[in-house]
């Protein structure tokens, strides 16, 4: 199996999605020449390029990817060959309208812009894999291959009759027979029972709120479906390339892949990062995704898109200040990131994307943009023989699942309020603004290696993954959770007493009277803090009451439970509160913020043996740093304190090298 090594060797790799069949080839040496002083030595190519290289089925036009891949070659700049199946041509659709998806209400998805296809399509794949193959047996051997990147941002759901038959296929193999379906879906309800597998749809526009059971299902089904295209692919580049390393690019936090099972079947796992830059909490997104991914991964990850100024999707699309870009380019590499790429490398004249900010703007190479990309490749290139191949360590696990999400976000809901990425985020945030170091991790994973298991909120949680968690306290280790944890088992049944009783004893806690869901705007006082969102009326059996509600129909209940080393927290404390209580958990679990006392904004990540020191706030600060270390940046020793301007970064080793 390839790594992201056998790519990297030894450099951050630094560049982006390259689209030179939108250009006279004139550009195209321009475009190296650029590439080249601006430090790139990788790029992507063929991702939406399936029209070009087949303009109709059958033929096939290599001659001018021939070229750009000979170019890249004597230029010295890697490839990431993508198969461009992510946006097949209009011929397909017009010739083979069953590969078109159709939406919840029946529609057709016609083509004209993306992602146009059916991922159950047999038609549709019998494409992609010709053209996988023709593109593998023609490029497998060529010397600027780096890496294979399949597909582009997998996003595509349908609901239409091929659909329907490939879904009824895929639950069969889950469930076995129909009486075991009914069961779990809770037919009961309502006269759904199934009496014959035709019988079963997909969950398409109904009268009223849809079986939750089944919409759970079709979620799980539609990742699988997509993961089958990406595998059919991966196996088709690696019977040709067996040591190049593949990989797809995800979106982050998006609820239609689950990563977790995705990255297993990746060499390389990839994600497409897109803060928003008027966003005060930005940096703070960007280092919980590039956590996220890092975890998923199981180490260095690659950064296949952000912008490095506008995008164009926005309502109001807003540029990155100065130094902006090289903020978050940075702090992707501290938190594991082996590559830092962009969407796109010049910016284009034509085509919906066209306010999209590229490495290359509209104002050229005199662009204050470009500027900045050429100081970042400097960076790169100047980091790469510390950071490539370096861990990120952490002794605390934020846990995070898609089956329990997708779950969260049925209808008939306590409250339609309670956003699962919300809740994570908030918990990530006040991990992140302590300095404290974490990973992601599934609640069924090995967590025996933390200090510290944090459950920001997963309402549905299968048996084995409330054991793992009840083994965890067992065996030494501390657990904080947040509500509604626990509600459901795996097929979305409200377990008795409305928590695990598992869980329930773990906390101390006897009975869940009621949830008592808060409305928008709506504020909870407890014992030195305010809270939003939620609360819930509790009574203990064993459990201590850290922190009670005071005032409103709760008052006196328990806000903030205790028992032993587990902690279960009912309520969404307000930012400040949330921090102090995770860090007095942290502490009294043993673990330590990466650096003590640093100014509000400023964060410090350790990768190896380098330290990054990270300035989001406002303003310049300095830092006093204890000993001579050696800045790597600017290739000198550090004697004295630290200063970091505005978006400004250090990166410090303990000695010279």
């Amino acid at each position: 199996m390839s790594s992201l090594n056998d790519a990297t060797r030894g450099r951050v790799l630094f560049g982006g999605d390259y689209n030179p069949e939108q250009w006279p080839q004139e550009v195209w040496s321009e475009d190296i020449r650029l590439m080249k002083e601006a430090g790139v030595n990788s790029v992507t190519l063929g991702v939406f390029s399936w029209a070009r290289i087949e303009p109709r089925p059958g033929a096939r036009d290599f001659g001018w990817l021939d070229r750009l891949m000979d170019m890249m070659e004597r230029a010295g700049i890697g490839v990431l060959l993508a198969t461009p199946t992510a946006s097949p041509p209009p011929w397909m659709g017009a010739r083979h309208p069953e590969t078109l998806p159709r939406d919840e209400d029946g529609r057709t998805v016609w083509w004209g812009s993306r992602q146009q296809f059916c991922a159950s399509s047999p038609v549709y794949r019998g494409y992609a894999a010709a053209l996988t193959e023709d593109l593998a047996r023609r490029y497998g051997g060529h010397p600027a291959l780096r890496m294979w990147h399949i597909n582009n941002e997998y996003c595509t759901h349908c609901w239409c009759d091929e659909t329907a038959r490939h879904f009824r296929r895929w639950l069969r193999a889950r469930h076995g027979g129909l009486d075991a379906l009914n069961e779990a879906w809770g037919t009961a309800f309502w006269s759904q029972r199934y009496d014959d597998w035709e019988e079963i749809i997909p969950p398409r526009r109904a009268q009223y709120m849809r079986n939750p059971g089944q919409v759970l299902d079709f979620r799980r089904f539609t990742s699988d479906a997509l993961l089958e295209c990406f595998t059919a692919e991966r196996d088709i580049v690696l019977r040709h390339t067996p040591d190049t390393p593949v990989t797809s690019n995800f979106m982050p936090l998006w609820s239609g892949q689950d990563a977790w099972r995705w990255a297993e079947e990746e060499d390389v796992v990839s994600v497409d990062i897109y803060p928003d830059p008027t966003d005060p909490l930005g940096g703070q997104y960007n280092a919980m995704v590039g956590d996220m991914t890092r975890s998923q991964a199981r180490g260095p990850w690659v950064l296949m898109e952000q912008a490095a100024g506008p995008v164009n999707w926005r309502g109001v699309n807003h540029p990155k200040p100065p130094g902006l870009n090289r903020l978050w380019s940075l702090q992707s590499v501290a938190r594991g990131a082996d590559a830092v790429c962009y969407f796109q490398w010049r910016q284009s004249r034509q085509g919906a994307e066209k306010f999209h900010s590229g490495m290359l703007t509209h104002a050229g190479e005199q662009g204050r943009t470009f500027r900045e990309i050429k100081r970042i490749g400097a960076d790169l290139d100047r980091l790469g023989p510390y950071v490539t191949g370096a861990q990120v360590k952490s002794e605390i696990a934020v846990l995070h699942d898609w089956d329990s999400w997708w779950a969260d976000q049925q209808d008939g809901r306590p409250s339609a309020l309670l956003d699962y990425t919300e809740v994570v985020r908030a918990w990530h945030r006040a991990l992140w603004e302590s300095n404290l170091p974490v990973d992601f991790a599934r609640p069924d994973h090995d967590l025996s290696g933390f200090r510290l298991v944090v459950v920001p909120h997963l309402y549905l949680l299968g048996d084995a993954a409330i054991e793992n968690l009840v083994g965890y306290v067992r065996g030494g280790g501390t657990l904080v959770s947040g509500f509604l944890t626990g509600v459901a088992d795996e097929d979305d049944r409200v377990r008795p007493g409305g928590m695990d009783v598992r869980l329930r004893d773990l906390f101390g806690i006897g009975t869940v009277h009621e949830w008592w869901p808060l409305d928008a705007g709506a504020r909870v006082e407890c014992d030195g803090f305010h809270a939003s969102l939620w609360s819930e009326e509790l009574e203990l059996s064993s459990g201590e009451a850290v922190a009670s509600y005071r005032g409103g129909e709760l008052a006196g209940f328990p806000a903030v439970v205790r028992a032993g080393r587990a902690w279960y927290v009912s309520t969404l404390p307000e930012p400040e509160a949330l921090r102090g209580l995770l860090a007095r958990i942290a502490d009294g679990a043993g673990v330590s913020p990466t650096l003590e006392g640093l100014p509000a904004g400023v964060e410090a990540v350790r990768r190896g043996d380098l330290l990054f020191l990270l300035n989001h706030g406002a303003k310049a600060v300095v830092l006093p740093i204890a000993g001579v270390p050696h800045d790597v940046l600017a290739d000198r020793p550090v004697d004295g304190p630290v200063e970091l301007e505005r978006h400004g970064v250090a990166v410090l080793r303990e000695a010279a090298p």
